[in-house]
């Protein structure tokens, strides 16, 4: 009888300036990762993928044929049936059949899927509890955008578009987003937001960083505090949505700007707080009871795309153990 070997399964993020791969063991625990720059353009990110997993395969001292699964996070909109990536303005991708490239060159299938997505996946595995059987994923990067798990399972909608809350007008004679419509949540509540929020905080012609913004606030800059009580202040509004458009479990926030730690959770519980004196209804809803913020150090982007792999896999996963259990990750998004 042949030996069956262990299950490894691979989960490979490309984001904007890097890429990461992990491989996870039977019971999610990262057992080898691999970082590296991404590059730009089609055949340099197909490059960073196969890098990533034939880098991790001789780390484990293993074939990369032997992977249990290999699955896929990228950014931009993405057919995960087809493996298809579409409009990855920052990595220069604007139609890449990235799943069938990927399969004809390590010589076995691949899921992909997009990255705020698979996050979701890796944040419901890694840090909710178990008996929670729905939660949102809100990213706080340059943009703004949900990952939703329902009933443990993703959920894309109809048109692969759900979570796209970024995108809801919040202020409609606010600024132009790139997406066309006017005064979106993401123009007001993203890394991309600070500049224009507080143009004071512009040095030799770069931009603002968040973790400067809270410091300048802490230290009682008056600009400086209005432009995070309005960052804040919108963060929990993106929270209201979503839980009162699913009413979720759990609300994990994570992307670059959720390295603020502390700092951010506590303003965002604290305008939450406020807004529900005012509010029998969202005082029912006990909002800052839901949030939880991704660890420093915890990548749940690089585990979620492992997840996706996964998908249709014998072998699922075993429910997660407490955390930590991970190397530290640095954060997509400066801060």
């Amino acid at each position: 009888m042949t030996a069956v070997g262990p299950t490894l399964r691979v989960g490979i993020d490309i984001g904007g300036t890097k890429t990461h791969g992990v491989v996870i063991d039977e019971a999610g625990t990262i057992v080898e990762h691999w970082r590296s720059a991404t590059g730009f353009g089609p055949h340099e990110v197909v490059a960073a993928a196969v890098t990533a997993v034939e880098r991790l395969a001789e780390q484990r001292g293993v074939q990369a044929s032997t992977f249990t699964s290999v699955g896929i996070g990228i950014p931009g909109r993405v057919d995960s049936r087809a493996g298809h990536v579409a409009h990855a303005v920052n990595l220069g991708l604007d139609d890449l059949d990235l799943g069938s490239q990927l399969e004809a060159m390590l010589g076995r299938s691949v899921r992909v899927e997009n990255d705020v997505n698979a996050a979701a996946l890796g944040a419901h595995h890694l840090l909710v509890p178990s008996e929670s059987r729905s939660m949102a994923y809100l990213n706080l990067g340059t943009g703004l955008a949900a990952g939703l798990v329902l009933d443990g399972t993703l959920w894309r909608g109809a048109r692969g578009v759900a979570g796209e809350i970024g995108h809801i007008p919040v202020d409609p004679r606010g600024e132009l987003c790139a997406c066309g419509q006017r005064g979106c949540l993401e123009t007001l509540a993203s890394g991309s937001a600070l500049a224009r929020l507080w143009p004071e905080g512009f040095v030799d012609g770069r931009p603002p960083l968040a973790r400067e913004l809270f410091a300048s606030a802490e230290s009682g800059a008056p600009a400086a505090r209005r432009a995070a009580d309005r960052i804040i202040e919108n963060i929990a509004a993106a929270v209201r949505i979503l839980v009162l458009t699913v009413d979720v479990d759990a609300v994990v926030i994570g992307g670059g700007l959720s390295s603020l730690g502390a700092p951010l959770l506590g303003g965002v519980r604290a305008r939450l707080s406020a807004d529900a004196r005012t509010s029998p209804f969202l005082a029912s809803l006990d909002l800052g009871e839901r949030i939880l913020l991704v660890p420093d150090g915890v990548d749940v982007a690089a585990v979620g795309a492992a997840l996706v792999g996964a998908a249709g896999v014998a072998a699922p996963l075993q429910p997660s153990p407490a955390l930590p259990r991970f190397a530290p990750v640095a954060p997509e998004v400066p801060v």
